[in-house]
């Protein structure tokens, strides 16, 4: 079966901004192959602008081109290949963007977002199921970590496509394909964060915000939220933060250390890609404490810290890839808690784009004007 998406291609990286004149992204006809053998073939409902596909444009991640950009969505099954029992046609779902293989060490031991294969087959934007399936001018165009969710339809393996209850919207819904389960699963996984604990989050993004409102729901006593725009430390208050601090005010270190009594707190989340971020977020955190690393960085880069602070002071660093979840289990019910109004999306979603509106939302997004813009399809 082939049939014509129209779909965001990314061809060239690293151009200046504003990006609405150079166009770093062009919306395209593409040819679409699929579903074969294990995939299905998903009408995209909703996707989210993250700063992972930033991360593309600006050439910090760096897959091969050309690449149908985006990886956090929502959407209906139209169509399943030979051997699929699950999803079903006309089920909605969330696509992980975690390809996994389900058969090798990690799979089996309950850590599928470190499937050997899947990381290759991200690295190589291509599917854990062999090859592309875009075509531009019989030419191949790569899938963006095994989803592309910019298109207006996608084939992916069946593995990474998780039912979702109907009546949800997928506008909000789109976001538990990365921002929610990353976030969540970071506090919940990776951090194993305690009731009645004190956590500083460096950076409230999209990714900062709902580590906030993931601590809310694990009960941490006390939320310091970082960042150097006043209005997103105005969004963190209304999602859980219970302390404020502006860096571009104050030094986020000694602020964080002389709200927890000068000690430091239990656990500090990093969500800028930042290295020096990464850093303060680690001089933050008290003795025996746990910093955690999320944000996305290139693979050049490094981060310098005190060593014997490491040892001398029993500080943990845990690095949380895509909140170290088990999609299948994890996402329903993170969907679940939003659902019954547990997780809160209004204070995170900030405007709504068009696929050719692409450029502007990048733009938005740089600037740190947006928290997370939604593409309705």
């Amino acid at each position: 079966m082939t049939l014509v998406t129209r779909a965001a291609v990314v061809e060239r990286q690293g151009l200046p901004r504003p990006y609405q004149s150079t166009k770093p992204v062009s919306v395209k006809d593409l040819e679409l192959v699929g579903p074969l053998k294990n995939e299905v073939l998903v009408k995209v409902e909703a996707a989210g602008l993250c700063h992972s596909d930033l991360a593309v444009i600006e050439g910090v991640r760096r897959p091969p081109l050309p690449i149908v950009l985006g990886h956090e969505c929502a959407g209906r099954v139209v169509d399943v290949g030979e051997g699929v029992s699950s999803p079903r046609r006309g089920d909605r779902v969330v696509l992980s963007f975690a390809q996994s293989c389900g058969e090798c060490v990690y799979c089996l031991s309950g850590r599928p977002t470190l499937c050997d294969a899947g990381r290759a087959a991200n690295n190589e934007g291509v599917l854990v199921t062999g090859g592309t399936r875009f075509r531009l001018n019989g030419k191949e165009v790569h899938h963006h970590l095994g989803v592309s969710a910019f298109s207006e339809y996608i084939v992916v393996p069946s593995s990474s496509a998780i039912p979702v209850p109907p009546e949800l919207p997928p506008e909000r819904l789109a976001l538990f394909g990365c921002a929610i389960p990353t976030a969540f699963g970071a506090v919940i996984n990776a951090a194993q964060v305690r009731p009645g604990s004190s956590v500083a989050v460096f950076g409230c993004g999209g990714l900062g915000l709902n580590i906030i409102q993931a601590l809310r729901v694990a009960g941490a006593m006390q939320i310091i939220a970082v960042d150097i725009l006043a209005e997103k430390l105005e969004r963190a208050a209304r999602l859980g933060a219970t302390d404020l601090v502006n860096a571009s005010k104050v030094d986020p270190v000694a602020e964080v250390r002389r709200l927890t009594g000068g000690r430091g707190a239990e656990y500090c989340f990093e969500a800028t890609g930042n290295t020096r971020v990464m850093a303060q977020a680690f001089l933050a955190t008290r003795k025996g404490g746990t910093t955690v690393i999320l944000g996305v960085t290139s693979p050049e880069d490094k981060v310098e810290l005190p060593s014997w602070l490491i040892m001398g002071e029993e500080r943990r660093i845990v690095g949380s890839y895509m909140g170290s979840i088990v999609p299948r289990r994890d996402i329903p019910m993170l969907v679940n808690l939003f659902a019954r109004g547990v997780i809160r999306l209004d204070e995170v979603v900030t405007g709504y784009l068009k696929l050719d509106e692409l450029n502007e939302g990048l733009d938005r997004l740089a600037e740190g004007a947006a928290v997370r813009q939604i593409v309705k399809m």
